[in-house]
């Protein structure tokens, strides 16, 4: 293997986890922690001083069924470990869309991690679990930060587990795209896993071009990461940059500019 194809430390070490100690965390970076046994990881932008700007729906709300299914299952917003308000942050657990929290209360007793950006595909591939990295590459972090905390002053829309959640705004203030087109995923990672996990179970009839367990393990494996690697923000085409002021102020033009890239694509066979 030639040295240029090589994997880095970094990237070797990137693999195992992305776990990054608090003393390392600088302005602009995309982190997120799992929550209820790495069932769903809640993500956030660091703006510094130990504050992190998130997108989140109230408890009891995240996938809407009105049981206790929803705090217990995509548990995003944030409390104090202690139980007790924080002195910092107050009561957040029934607060929604995009908000200010310190990073204790962001955590919610969690570990913290640093979500990848500009990773190469076989790094990409390796990681099977959605929501870690992408290949798209970050903005700078004066970029990110304004992004952010223009969003705080001003939504980032109506809360959808699937089409807008808080990975979707994490990714959008690294990268500053939206995907345009009518889809049922956004950009997030793990929204995209379980569409491609949904994926390689239909295509479980593929199972009688081969015989044995291994050999339609390796089948329906294939077939989930290559649905995974084509939905990725940094991959699919289905993407445009938008400012964050356009996307809030000036809803309109950006529907016929999505409308006019489209058809442009169209023409060009794209």
């Amino acid at each position: 293997m030639s040295g240029s194809s090589r994997w880095t430390m970094p990237e070797m070490a990137g693999i195992l986890s992305n776990k990054i100690p608090q003393d390392e965390l600088k302005p602009g970076d995309h982190i997120y922690s799992w929550r209820n046994a790495y069932l769903y990881a809640h993500h956030g932008i660091y703006v510094g001083d130990d504050m992190v700007i998130h997108f989140t729906r109230a408890a009891g709300q995240e996938i809407g069924t009105g049981t206790v299914l929803d705090r217990f299952i995509f548990s995003s917003s944030p409390s104090h470990p202690s139980g007790f308000p924080c002195p910092r942050c107050g009561d957040q657990s029934r607060t929604e869309g995009v908000i200010s929290s310190c990073l204790e209360c962001f955590l919610c007793g969690g570990e913290l991690y640093l979500f990848k950006y500009g990773v190469s595909p076989g790094v990409f591939i390796t990681k099977t679990r959605g929501g870690t990295c992408t290949i798209a590459p970050s903005d700078p972090p004066e970029h990110v930060l304004h992004r952010a905390k223009f969003l705080l002053q001003n939504g980032f829309g109506v809360y959808n587990i699937f089409k807008n959640n808080c990975e979707d705004f994490a990714i959008y203030c690294k990268t500053g795209l939206l995907v345009f087109t009518n889809v049922s995923v956004g950009r997030s990672g793990q929204a995209t896993s379980f569409l491609s996990a949904t994926t390689a179970i239909v295509f479980a009839p593929l199972r009688f071009l081969t015989t044995g367990v291994s050999g339609l393990a390796a089948v329906g494996f294939g077939v989930y990461c290559v649905s995974r690697y084509v939905s990725d923000i940094g991959v699919r085409r289905d993407v445009m940059k938008i400012p964050v002021e356009r996307l809030i102020l000036c809803p309109g033009p950006l529907e016929s500019e999505a409308a006019t890239i489209t058809d442009t694509s169209k023409e060009k066979g794209l």
